[in-house]
C-alpha cells in the first residue's frame, strides 16, 4: 500500500547505524514465550526517509538461535529434552511508517511510535534429531519470511536517533529446529512437531542511527 501511494516528497535524508539486543526462537523444540530474548543479536542498519512519515530500510543480523525443551512450560517437551543452537544471518529489506511526522531537522525531542515490514531471509545451517541426538545433513538453506517490528524512535540530536523495537518474524519454513530434515529422503523417519506450524523467531533491540544528507523539501507536485 505503502508503494503505490504516491510521494509529496524530494529527500536525500540517509540513516546509517545498528542495533544491539537479543533473539529467540519459536518452534517445535524449546519455549513458545514469543518475547523471551536468550542471546545476543547484533545488526547493522540503514534507512532511506521519503517522507516525514515513511522510509525504506533494510538490515543485516547475526546472531544464535536456541531451543531448549527444558525451558519449555509443556511437560512433554521438557521430558522429551531435546535442544539445539546455530548461527544464523539474516537480511532484511521493508518499508517503516511513522505514526506522526518525523524530521531530524525540526531539532532534538521529536518523536514517534512507527511500524515496519517487508521481507526477510535467514540463512542457517540444517540437522535432524536422530534419538535425541543433533545429525547434521552437512547443507544450508535459506528461510524466507515476513517482518512484524513495532518501535519507538526519538531524536538525541538533530543527526542521532535512538529507537527501540521488538521484531517478530514468521517464516515459511520449519526446518530451522530440525523438526523437519532439509532432505525429503528423511522426512518419514525423523519429522516431528506440528508440521502445519512454521518457524518464529523474534529480535528485541536498541537502535542507533545517524542521519546525513540534504535537509529535504517536503513538498506537493
Amino acid at each position: 500500500m505503502f508503494a503505490l501511494t504516491p510521494s509529496t516528497s524530494v529527500s536525500q535524508l540517509l540513516e546509517v547505524g545498528g542495533a544491539i539486543g537479543g533473539s529467540n526462537f519459536i518452534g517445535d523444540v524449546g519455549a513458545t514465550t514469543f518475547i523471551s530474548p536468550n542471546n545476543i543479536a547484533i545488526s547493522g542498519l540503514v534507512k532511506w526517509n521519503r517522507s516525514p512519515r515513511h522510509a525504506y530500510r533494510g538490515s543485516i543480523t547475526l546472531t544464535k538461535l536456541e531451543g531448549i525443551d527444558s525451558d519449555s512450560s509443556d511437560p512433554r517437551r521438557v521430558a522429551r529434552g531435546y535442544q539445539f543452537t546455530k548461527q544464523t544471518l539474516e537480511i532484511s529489506g521493508g518499508m517503516e511508517f511513522s505514526f506522526f511526522d518525523f524530521n531530524t531537522f525540526n531539532g532534538p525531542g521529536q518523536s514517534t511510535p512507527y511500524l515496519s515490514t517487508g521481507l526477510v531471509a535467514l540463512y542457517h545451517s540444517n540437522f535432524y534429531f536422530n534419538n535425541g541426538q543433533i545429525t547434521p545433513e552437512d547443507t544450508k538453506s535459506w528461510a524466507v519470511g515476513i517482518p512484524i517490528i513495532v518501535g519507538f524512535k526519538t531524536t538525541l540530536t538533530q543527526r542521532f536517533i535512538l529507537g527501540a523495537e521488538i521484531g517478530v518474524r514468521y517464516s515459511f519454513s520449519d526446518e530451522i529446529d530440525g523438526s523437519l530434515p532439509d532432505s525429503e529422503l528423511l522426512h518419514d523417519d525423523y519429522s516431528f512437531g506440528n508440521l502445519n506450524n512454521n518457524d518464529w523467531y523474534t529480535f528485541t533491540q536498541l537502535t542507533l542511527t545517524y542521519t546525513f544528507g540534504r535537509k529535504p523539501c517536503f513538498c506537493d507536485y
